[in-house]
């Protein structure tokens, strides 16, 4: 595993997208422990997107525009939905959830693996990203992508649970007003509404 591989996916993690949004929302609104399930959740969203590579099924979306655009709107939807739920104080920021509360749990880590297996990007991003740091003197490329793709599975989760606990510690100590909590729904809708509208414009 090469020093570039660890740097470039890194890099690649820390940029802000989908994820760290929905996280740091959570964070913010539901405390640490709700921040460990969406990071949880988020990572476990990766998992269809390296298999997809390993077997080959990310060439099959990068050349189906069929299939890419079907992926593609169900997750457009999806961050719209977000969106409305967030406005209407029913979404990652709603505070009226049993942080402590199992099903609660379970249905944040299912939003944050929806939101990634739903963005066809990220499966073309691995049909690009991973194979380019397999040696050609591999024994075994396929196992080589597996283990590339469970280091990046583990920073990303290592990753969203810093953004996780800071956002959750800011939500502690300075989001009990309203007023401000108001504000950070509509921002935070606003970001999901503009993903949805990137991924919309998204090309193969």
């Amino acid at each position: 595993m090469s020093l570039e591989f660890l740097i470039t996916a890194l890099i690649v993690v820390l940029v802000p997208g989908t994820g760290v949004v929905y996280t740091v929302a959570v964070g913010l609104g539901k405390g640490r422990q709700a921040a460990i399930a969406a990071a949880f959740g988020c990572t476990l969203g990766i998992i269809p997107a390296i298999l997809a590579s390993v077997i080959g099924l990310a060439a099959l979306m990068h050349t189906s525009a069929l299939v890419f655009t079907a992926v593609k709107y169900a997750g457009v939807a999806y961050l719209l939905y977000l969106a409305w739920q967030t406005l209407k104080d029913s979404g990652p920021l709603e505070l009226k959830a049993d942080k402590s509360n199992r099903k609660s749990m379970l249905a944040t880590v299912r939003t944050g693996f929806l939101i990634n297996i739903l963005n066809p990007k990220l499966t073309v991003f691995f049909l690009a990203f991973l194979p380019q740091f397999v040696s050609p003197q591999a024994a075994n490329p396929t196992l080589d992508m597996a283990l590339l793709g469970s280091v990046f599975m583990a920073m990303t989760f290592a990753v969203f649970i810093v953004y996780g606990m800071f956002a959750a510690l800011v939500g502690e100590k300075v989001l009990r007003s309203d007023t401000v909590m108001l504000w950070m729904r509509r921002a935070v809708a606003t970001a999901f509404a503009g993903f949805g509208l990137r991924l919309a414009l998204a090309e193969q």
